[in-house]
């Protein structure tokens, strides 16, 4: 028995000293530190980043979207010119990588709503129909405009608006059995900032048209109440009607 104790507390003994010995092997691996070079690199990017300004004035950093479900499809994407030549086009949810001011010059490139009144009136307007560059001229002056009334970067105040004019629902028609009905329907962030965009586009066309304020004027005060949230507003005032309509229809 007392052999058998000897041979047990040796056995423990050694391997003790075999630990003893594997952690003393073990050398800590350095904590791989990033190259000197590898930082000044992210550094130089962050403030080429910074220095790209739309129209070589206004920045995009800093530009907050409050609203979680539309971070994804408003894009804020630095760029001088918004003008991507098509390079979107066809693509799934290939709008929601454009910059957020091209969309809205885009959708300000229409002649009315067709066969439907906008603010009660038929408009047929020839004013800038694919004429992309005369758009921009006209949006790049109105966020002059945005920018001398307001004291704040126009980009900010278009982003607002977008959010402010976007309906959370709206309706859609059921046909069942030969009885057509309409229903409320959650809209989607991708339709929601479509709607803004169209919304606020149709107001400034309906305010600019037979007016004597100029299209960069009406698209300035546009943006301006639907930022603040104004029933005023064409777009807001669409928004809210959508909303009411659904409500009464859940």
């Amino acid at each position: 028995m007392a052999k058998r104790k000897r041979k047990a507390k040796g056995k423990k003994k050694q391997a003790k000293q075999k630990v003893e010995i594997q952690e003393q092997q073990v050398v800590e691996q350095p904590v791989e530190e990033k190259p000197e070079e590898a930082e000044e690199e992210e550094e130089e990017q962050k403030e080429e980043e910074e220095d790209i300004r739309l129209f070589d004035r206004w920045s995009f950093s800093g530009i907050e979207v409050r609203d979680p479900g539309l971070q994804k499809y408003i894009n804020l994407d630095p760029i001088i010119v918004p003008h991507t030549a098509g390079r979107m086009a066809n693509r799934p949810f290939g709008k929601s990588r454009m910059n957020i001011v091209e969309r809205l010059i885009n959708k300000c490139m229409r002649s009315g709503a067709g066969r439907r009144k906008i603010a009660g009136k038929f408009i047929r307007n020839k004013y800038a129909c694919g004429k992309k560059e005369k758009v921009i001229n006209q949006v790049r002056e109105a966020f002059e405009i945005v920018e001398k009334r307001t004291k704040a970067n126009p980009i900010q105040v278009l982003v607002d608006a977008i959010i402010n004019c976007a309906p959370r629902e709206e309706t859609t028609t059921i046909s069942y059995g030969g009885i057509s009905y309409h229903k409320s329907v959650d809209v989607s962030p991708q339709r929601r900032v479509d709607l803004a965009l169209r919304n606020i586009a149709r107001g400034t066309l309906a305010a600019a048209f037979k007016a004597k304020r100029s299209f960069a004027e009406a698209l300035a005060d546009e943006l301006i109440l639907a930022a603040n949230n104004d029933s005023k507003s064409h777009a807001v005032a669409r928004k809210e009607e959508t909303e009411r309509i659904a409500m009464s229809a859940r």
